[in-house]
């Protein structure tokens, strides 16, 4: 005799969910039955609230950040044109350094870095998109907030090399990011110091 198992949709609903980053088959049954039987779950509002992010959220057409029309809150911004451009890795990058306050310049994120192992090379980057943006925004400067790993060390000189025909200041976020680390472990503090503290590149 065949074993019981939940009904098919309890089934398909843990199959997504364990499609999700760090969740495992255990924890994909015991979210599927919270869904499932508690009064405070609110599955269809859940439902909703995904659906109107698949259908209405998309990266900004200008900075890669997400939007909900041509262009993100921070690009629809006029005070923050002509200043400087934060280049990032990518779109989650964005809010770790908005949320210090200490920045009014403009954004664009990369969509990646370099990772030859990966098969990541110029060409799949938006490398292209920020050349465009450079020549018809004119920004004052071009920060490059990218991690501090092997990857990222790559990306910035990669980088800079592109720029460094410019008539431009090129810098990069200084002391503060812990070796390894990305943008999203940073406290608001380390990203303030970082900032504050970049520095040139290419001589």
């Amino acid at each position: 005799m065949k074993p019981v198992d939940y009904p098919e949709p309890f089934q398909q609903l843990a199959r997504q969910l364990r499609r999700l980053p760090s969740i495992g088959p255990r924890s994909a049954e015991r979210i599927a039955l919270w869904l499932a039987s508690s009064p405070d779950a609110n599955s269809a509002a859940l439902g909703e609230a995904l659906a109107a992010v698949a259908r209405d959220v998309h990266p900004c057409g200008c900075c890669g950040f997400f939007a909900t029309g041509p262009e993100c809150a921070i690009c629809a911004t006029p005070e923050r044109a002509g200043r400087e451009i934060c280049v990032v890795e990518t779109a989650t990058d964005v809010l770790p350094i908005e949320r210090t306050g200490f920045f009014h310049g403009r954004y664009h994120a990369l969509g990646g870095r370099l990772a030859p192992l990966e098969n990541v090379g110029p060409e799949d980057l938006r490398i292209d998109a920020l050349a465009r943006r450079i020549e018809a925004e004119k920004p004052t400067e071009i920060i490059l907030a990218l991690s501090n790993d092997v990857e990222g060390e790559a990306t910035a000189n990669y980088l800079a090399g592109v720029l460094a025909g410019l008539a431009l200041r090129v810098t990069r976020l200084a002391q503060g990011l812990p070796a390894g680390g990305g943008l999203e472990h940073a406290d608001q503090l380390t990203l303030q110091r970082a900032l504050a503290g970049r520095v040139a590149l290419g001589g």
